[in-house]
């Protein structure tokens, strides 16, 4: 089985793409906090999030850098040739549903919200 479940803040603002065939496709990097370690200091893990389609679209409009979220996805790897002929891997998180949590980042105050964005403890699939 493969399944991943990440609460975390944005690290930088949502990036959409459409590919090639119109599919909509926005990538960011998740701070997830990692649990204390020996010396009671709290670290974060940065994890890359791939997010497609309609989801991909409502994270471009209503996600920003800070703001806070529950991921449900699965992790995939993969692998392309860098210029220099080495081969590349990359493990990233394929969200499959997104949940808001917490307060409304400060940009979205300035921006008007569709209504199913308006709770932001609504799940979205």
């Amino acid at each position: 089985m493969n399944k991943v479940i990440l609460a975390g803040r944005l690290v930088r603002d949502p990036e959409l793409r459409y590919t090639q065939t119109g599919k909509a496709v926005v990538s960011f990097s998740l701070a997830v906090n990692r649990r204390f370690n020996h010396n009671q200091e709290q670290t974060a893990d940065f994890i890359p999030i791939v997010v497609w389609d309609k989801l991909a679209e409502v994270c471009s409009k209503h996600l920003f850098k800070g703001s806070q979220v529950l991921i449900k996805g699965r992790i995939q790897i993969r692998s392309y040739d860098a210029q220099d002929g080495s081969k590349r891997y990359v493990t990233e998180v394929i969200a499959q549903e997104l949940e808001f949590m917490g307060s409304k980042p400060t940009a979205l105050e300035s921006k008007p919200l569709s209504p199913q964005a308006q709770n932001f403890g609504q799940e979205v699939h």
